[in-house]
């Protein structure tokens, strides 16, 4: 697969311009290998909030280097135990009265980067190469959120998690060999907050935790399948989401979506789980991620008919 993928990078005409389509019918249209010094501006933006998530995470998302940067061809997020204030609200809400310049303490930093205003996409077969970090309360997450609110605010235009994982590692004596192992992927759909909706499905990561594994989706117009390393372990068709913002069954997720990585720390979902709460031992605790590509099916029609959901069902 890295051989094609190089083969299909450098026949890209310029940064951003899409490939030709391979011969699986897939043309590579976005992608960051991480192999400079930096964090890439021109693609990412980063959250800096200490808002919590809407979730009550422990943590401050911030811009600096010690939360996030670029390491031996990685980005690394970097979730660290220090005090630290911001702004109490994520940048969407500060406009209504009263949170403009509201503040908020948390004893958690961390790093959220965003595709949002750079690059969005509207179906296609996302994959990101990424490594976990284990522990109560951790909480790593690849998601997707609309460019906009077309059919209102959250949760009626959607939103796609290709990802998340809670308390890796730590004792549960409802899973397989006794210690957290399951990734999810959810859509969030539905009326606005508190009418909202979800679907999620779980798997056992295979191979060990502290592997490296690839998490992606295929998304089509009605249709989502969920992939870990390759093999499709879920999928959800139009029918088993809704959005009151539509009478279209594709819809919501039949708009342009950007990108999110982040690391949280606590939080609902990962409070909830394992052994409650949020074990401060082991810090810092960092995801890694090898590289992130955006593929698209081709417009003619051979392309579009050798485009897939390829790769089997996890086991």
């Amino acid at each position: 697969m890295r051989a094609t993928f190089l083969l299909a990078l450098a026949a890209m005409a310029a940064p951003g311009a899409a490939s030709e389509p391979a011969a699986d019918g897939w043309r590579l249209v976005w992608s960051d290998e991480f192999d400079g010094t930096a964090i890439d501006r021109g693609k990412w933006d980063f959250d800096v909030d200490c808002w919590g998530g809407g979730n009550n995470e422990r943590q401050c998302y911030t811009d600096s280097r010690k939360n996030a940067a670029v390491k031996d061809g990685k980005l690394v997020i970097t979730a660290r135990k220090e005090k630290a204030t911001g702004p109490a609200f994520p940048i969407g809400q500060r406009g209504e009265a009263g949170k403009a310049n509201a503040r908020q303490a948390r004893d958690f930093t961390s790093a959220r980067l965003v595709t949002r205003g750079k690059a969005a996409w509207t179906y296609g077969r996302i994959e990101v190469r990424a490594r976990l970090p284990q522990g109560q309360g951790t909480w790593p997450a690849i998601w997707m959120l609309p460019e906009g609110h077309p059919y209102g605010t959250w949760a009626a235009s959607g939103e796609i998690d290709i990802l998340e994982a809670v308390n890796l590692g730590v004792r549960c004596d409802s899973c397989v060999g006794g210690v957290e192992n399951r990734i999810l992927g959810t859509l969030h759909f539905g009326g606005v907050w508190p009418k909202n909706a979800h679907k999620s499905n779980e798997i056992a990561l295979p191979g060990k935790l502290d592997d490296f594994h690839v998490f992606g989706i295929f998304w089509d117009k009605g249709r989502i399948s969920w992939t870990v390393d390759g093999k499709v372990y879920a999928t959800q068709v139009a029918g088993d989401w809704h959005t009151s913002g539509s009478a279209d069954p594709a819809a919501p997720f039949d708009r342009p979506f950007h990108l999110i990585v982040n690391l949280a720390v606590g939080g609902g979902l990962a409070e909830d789980r394992g052994i409650k709460g949020v074990d401060t031992r082991g810090y810092p605790k960092a995801m890694e991620i090898d590289w992130v590509r955006v593929w698209q099916c081709g417009e003619d029609e051979a392309s579009r008919a050798r485009c897939g959901t390829s790769g089997g069902t996890a086991e």
